[in-house]
């Protein structure tokens, strides 16, 4: 069986939504970076033990919050004995704005997972991009490299947009699915 994990921070809430949605698609399991930027050693042990790992954070300031950053920086224990060499890895961001400068993150996430030796999967989700599209269609922000969500600072978490959830699940999706393709041709 593959074992997928989502390690996130939300500030808010609404990155937990779509993670809950990641995490929905991959059959994966959760774990949230704490406010201090921690995560337990039982943690730890899941993403060492996983065959896929995707990060998860809202975008701020152009980039990963400083929770995921501390995160990502206490990674460097599993880095220096390349422990996660070829995982699969991705990645999903969430900002206010419709731009956001999400790519930033998802950039950062690819910059993480390539420091690990892993292989990084985007998306695989063609975006909603015709005359007929509408907010609530999937991959309507039209992201490759991995899943993006659009809150506008003002919603409540109730009201992250159904379309964008969608496209988190079904990026979950893509990643479990390409994690026991993977490991089915490396039992071979």
């Amino acid at each position: 069986m593959t074992k997928v994990a989502v390690v996130f921070h939300s500030g808010y809430g609404h990155t937990m939504k779509q993670a809950e949605s990641v995490a929905k698609g991959a059959n994966a399991t959760l774990i949230s970076i704490d406010a201090e930027g921690n995560i337990t050693d039982a943690e730890w042990e899941t993403l060492h033990q996983a065959d896929a790992i995707i990060f998860g954070s809202p975008t701020y300031m152009g980039t990963v919050t400083w929770q995921f950053k501390k995160f990502a920086d206490a990674s460097s224990k599993a880095w220096f004995t390349q422990q996660w060499r070829n995982k699969i890895f991705g990645g999903f961001t969430n900002s206010a704005s419709m731009n956001g400068d999400k790519h930033s993150t998802i950039h950062y996430f690819i910059t993480l997972a390539m420091q690990h030796s892993g292989i990084w999967v985007g998306t695989g989700i063609m975006p909603s991009n015709t005359k007929a599209a509408k907010r609530d269609d999937v991959n309507y922000i039209g992201s490759f490299a991995g899943a993006m969500m659009q809150t506008p600072s003002d919603a409540d978490v109730a009201e992250v947009n159904i379309g964008d959830l969608e496209t988190a699940k079904l990026f979950g999706e893509n990643i479990a699915d390409v994690a026991s393709k993977f490991n089915f041709a490396k039992s071979r």
